[in-house]
């Protein structure tokens, strides 16, 4: 990630600091009512990937959505079936056990032996404090939503099919972390670029589109609205002519706020809200061509990619782990750490088949914004979008942190 140094920030105000002022989000979920369930099979352990590089170690802050409560609270707990969750738990994991909170319970867990629900759910139960997450209100329930990796056609270099170009993180994009300087804003980032000595804001997606920019692509995709929810989802797989595949993933973002065109539709009557989903918008820009670009440029967010290697188990998180279809979701660290393990109650999209599962934190997005707030990562390719596609449940949250986790949270109920 690109660094500045604050010497370029003499002269910036603060007005525009606040204008620039924007969490850096890897996914965007869709806007949705939803389909019935499809089955999804127990993930296969994912091989870890090199040990991370060390993250800084997080100031005990005031975790103000979180209550501590006991295993009883859980809906469900017993029903679960835990052992799915452990190759995401041992990834998350990965990712962590460089933070003193976390080493001793992930170096323990790395060596713990004859693995079957009732030894993770023990050791679960005996290292962790479970927290209910509640929202400033006090209410218990928020919104769940779905994402996943999806398939698009393209080719590395530009032809009469491939004609959209997918962007690698521009070299001019100043990205500023001022959490040393003011820890109120360790989930946020400044984004925009300098014009002579001042930093203004980034291109908007309108002006990227329209030839402002002059970026440098790493891949061309046939179809501007599948390249669209490419950019939603933060990650997925470009389906080369060859038939080859080239991942990719989330690599910046352009700095201005996201925009959801479903609801644009909506209140210009173009769509209604029951009906409206991934793949009602995609069913009206086909129908639309023409009215089809305004509608996208409607969304002034712009997410750049970097290349991942095929050989990853799944698309990488903000953690920067393989995720784990059906057992990872994106919260907001502002309300929940990232990495930790977090017990969801909710129910299957479009359905009131209950969906009770133990998941990890592994990611963020720029429209998960809240505490009792989760997208769920359903996975690869056409089943998962049909669900994550469709997905706006409510649920509720607890978070469970190893019992010394530097944490203030409110008393026990």
């Amino acid at each position: 990630m690109n660094r500045l140094a604050l010497s370029y920030w003499s002269g910036f105000s603060a007005s525009l600091m606040f204008a620039l002022l924007l969490a850096g989000c890897a996914i965007q979920p869709p806007t949705a009512p939803i389909a019935e369930p499809i089955p999804l099979p127990a993930p296969t352990p994912a091989p870890l990937l090199p040990s991370p590089p060390p993250l800084p170690a997080p100031p005990p802050a005031p975790l103000s959505q979180l209550r501590a409560t006991d295993w009883s609270a859980l809906g469900n707990w017993h029903q679960d079936s835990l052992i799915e969750s452990w190759p995401a738990f041992l990834q998350s994991c990965a990712g962590l056990k460089n933070l003193p909170a976390w080493q001793a319970v992930c170096a323990d867990a790395k060596n713990l032996n004859g693995l079957d629900n009732a030894v993770v759910r023990a050791f679960l139960e005996q290292r962790f404090q479970p927290y209910e997450v509640f929202n400033p209100d006090n209410t218990l329930e928020g919104t769940i939503t779905g994402y996943y990796e999806p398939l698009i056609k393209g080719d590395r270099l530009p032809n009469g099919k491939a004609r959209f170009p997918i962007f690698a993180t521009p070299e001019d994009l100043i990205v500023v972390d001022l959490s040393s300087v003011y820890p109120e804003l360790k989930s946020m980032r400044l984004r925009g670029k300098l014009q002579g000595n001042k930093v203004v804001p980034y291109f908007t997606r309108g002006e990227i589109e329209n030839g402002s920019f002059n970026g440098k692509p790493i891949a061309w995709a046939d179809d501007a609205v599948e390249l669209f929810f490419l950019q939603i989802q933060g990650s997925g797989r470009i389906e080369l002519p060859d038939g080859s595949h080239l991942r990719v993933g989330y690599a910046d973002q352009n700095g201005h706020p996201y925009k959801s065109i479903g609801k644009i539709l909506v209140d210009r009557g173009e769509l209604k809200l029951e009906e409206t989903s991934m793949q009602s918008i995609k069913a009206w820009g086909a129908a639309n061509p023409d009215k089809l670009p305004e509608l996208l440029n409607s969304n002034p967010s712009y997410v750049f990619f970097k290349e991942l290697s095929n050989g990853l188990s799944g698309p990488l998180g903000a953690l920067g782990v393989p995720l784990t279809a059906g057992r990872s979701i994106a919260i907001d660290p502002k309300f929940i750490p990232l990495g930790a393990p977090v017990f969801l109650s909710t129910t299957f999209p479009n359905s009131e088949k209950p969906l009770n599962r133990l998941m990890m934190a592994q990611d963020t997005g720029g429209a998960i914004r809240g505490a009792v707030r989760a997208d769920l990562f359903w996975g690869f390719g056409n089943e998962a979008g049909e669900l994550a596609g469709k997905m706006k449940q409510k649920g509720r949250m607890w978070v469970l942190l190893p019992r010394d986790y530097p944490v203030m949270t409110n008393t026990q109920r």
